[in-house]
Order: structure tokens, then sequence, then C-alpha cells
């Protein structure tokens, strides 16, 4: 069977927030590169990164490669995903290169063969677990989603998803769509094919008042500001926050965690092929690796130090789902969620 745990920088709270909108920069960098670059013309990349975090790995991928311009696209993964079904239809996909929440997404790129295949030589250094065995697609790092609770209203903490239904913590919790986190997608896959869980588990959210909101971000704005009790996050966004002074603490919940890894591809019909795999390359290679750390994410690459507050992937008891399932229930999954909660 084949099990994955995988797929949903910035120093300040609003940078964080404003992730949650729609948008595109280009960037590019005429200085020589200390590397010698041998790669140039213009890159499309297409993500649901935090704009912050994707801006500066995008500015370190320049820094090494002048004389490629980066055009970048960036949304919820389902917004994404969106545009580029838009694009393929119309016969002309835009992106280059694609790094979005879970490995679902790619697998329904790849069996609709939009997707090129490239083996990078720095993925010798990640899981084979976290790499695609045809090269569509290689994990960037390791993402769970956990509870985050605000510090001020809550002394003691959780150590169960359980307190989201708790009917003493009703209308105090919030999670994001997924209708548009990928993450959420995934985690909705995963978690209502667990024993103890499942369809209940949503139904009773529903049943204890559960906000919805659109995104991760604004699942954390909610609750560092004390609108909502606790929220349903991607763990670095929490343990970011706690670290820049908000008071929301992350917890792991016994039962296990959903596990995504923000993977990257290259689309079949990229214009730009040696530079989206030179782009490729870097996200995977030790300096980007150290980048996503210093950003606040576990890194996927072997050898390199998750960051203070997050859990390491042998640190966490994870939640596992089979791919090919999650990809055949993914649209039945989210209409049956939209369905619950009249999204």
């Amino acid at each position: 069977m084949n099990k994955i745990f995988s797929g949903v920088g910035i120093l300040t709270m609003t940078a964080l927030l404003a992730a949650c909108g729609s948008t595109q920069e280009e960037v590019g960098n005429s200085a020589e590169a200390e590397s010698g670059s041998a790669v140039s013309g213009t890159l499309d990349f297409y993500t649901s990164q935090p704009d912050a975090d994707a801006q500066a790995l995008v500015n370190a991928f320049v820094e090494k490669n002048p004389d490629v311009k980066v055009s970048t696209f960036r949304s919820g993964t389902e917004e994404v995903v969106s545009k580029i079904q838009a694009e393929n239809q119309a016969g002309d996909i835009q992106a280059d290169v694609l790094l979005v929440a879970d490995s679902v997404t790619f697998e329904n790129f790849k069996e609709e063969d939009l997707l090129m295949g490239y083996k990078s030589p720095e993925a010798e250094a990640i899981d084979e677990a976290f790499v695609d065995p045809d090269g569509a697609y290689t994990g960037t790092k390791v993402m769970a989603t956990g509870i985050v609770v605000n510090t001020n209203n809550v002394k003691e903490l959780p150590d169960s998803w359980t307190i989201l239904t708790d009917e003493a913590t009703k209308g105090q919790a919030v999670m994001p769509s997924p209708l548009y986190s990928g993450a959420a997608a995934y985690n909705l896959g995963v978690m209502t094919k667990q024993e103890g869980m499942g369809w209940e588990l949503y139904e009773s959210l529903r049943s204890n008042d559960i906000t919805i909101t659109q995104g991760n971000g604004a699942v954390l704005e909610g609750v560092a500001m004390g609108e909502q009790n606790y929220g349903m996050i991607v763990d670095y966004l929490a343990a970011r926050a706690k670290s820049e002074g908000s008071p929301v603490e992350l917890v792991y919940p016994k039962e296990g965690v959903p596990v995504i890894t923000e993977p990257v591809g290259i689309m079949e019909n990229t214009d730009n092929e040696e530079a989206a795999k030179a782009f490729v390359d870097f996200i995977l290679s030790e300096e980007g690796q150290k980048l996503a750390s210093e950003l606040g994410y576990t890194p996927i690459r072997e050898g390199i130090d998750a960051p203070e507050g997050l859990k390491t992937l042998d640190e966490m008891a994870v939640l596992e789902a089979d791919t090919g399932e999650l990809l055949k229930t993914r649209e039945d999954d989210k209409a049956k969620f939209g369905d619950i909660f009249g999204q």
C-alpha cells in the first residue's frame, strides 16, 4: 500500500496573515551571481506558500541565478489548482513550477499527464517515502496539523482533538475550509478515514459550532486575537507566531496528526525546463532546506534540524492514509463537507 505523510519567511503577524490573498509578483536581478548561473529566461511559479515565504525562496534562487526572472502566483491550493485547470482547458498552462500543499493534488495532475518526470540529484538526501518514484514531485518540508490555543484565555492545554468537540468549548474553535486550503482538504480525507474519527468528527465539529474560515492564516488571526480559543492549524504558523510573542501554544494531539510535505514539481509543458530544474534543485538543496528552517519549517532533507517549537517526523504520531484512496474520494469528501457545513 502506498502510505504517505505528504501532500497547505516572515517576522511579523501582519505579513503572515496577508498570506490568505492571491498575489502575482515578478522578481529579477541583474547582479552577477557568486555561483555563476547557467540558466536564464523567465519562470512562472505557482504556489500556496505564504507570500513572504514564497518571496524569500524566490529571492534566494534569483540571487544565485540572476538571469532568471521569476513571476509568482500564490493563493490557496484549491484556487491554484483551479487556475491550472482553467489554463489547461484553454490549452495554455502558464505555470512552470508548482509547489502546493499535498501529494494528492500532485497525484491528480500526474494522472492527467501534466507533470514532467524529473529526479533531482538533491532528492537523494530525502527519504524515498516523500519522493514520487517517477519523479513527478518531491516533498519539500514536513508540516503537521495540530491545535493552536490562546494562552490568555486557556490555562490548561488540551492533549486531544476532542477539545474541539467538547460542549464546554462550543463556539470557541475555528478551522480552515478544505474548499480553499489544500492542507485542510488533505486533513479531511485522512481524518475521515481514521477509526475513532471518521465523518462523526466533522459532524461533531459542526454541532459544536466551529467557525469555518478560508485558510490557516485566518485561523491564526482568530486565535491570536482571542476571537476563538482553539484552532486547527498547520504547525509552523503557530510555532512561528509564538516565537514572535503571540499568546498562542501549539499542541500535537495524542491521537495523531495529519502531515503534508508541500511537494514541488515541474509542469510537463514548461517553457523553460532548465530553469525549472534549477529551481527544484535549489529548493531541495542543503541551502534551500536551511532557508526553509530559517523561515520556520521542519526541513524534509536529512541532516538539517527543525526550528525551535516544532517536532520532527519521528517525534510525531502520524495519521496515515493511502494516496490513491485519498485522490479517489477527494471531491466527494469536499462535497460532503460542504453539505455538513452549508458551504
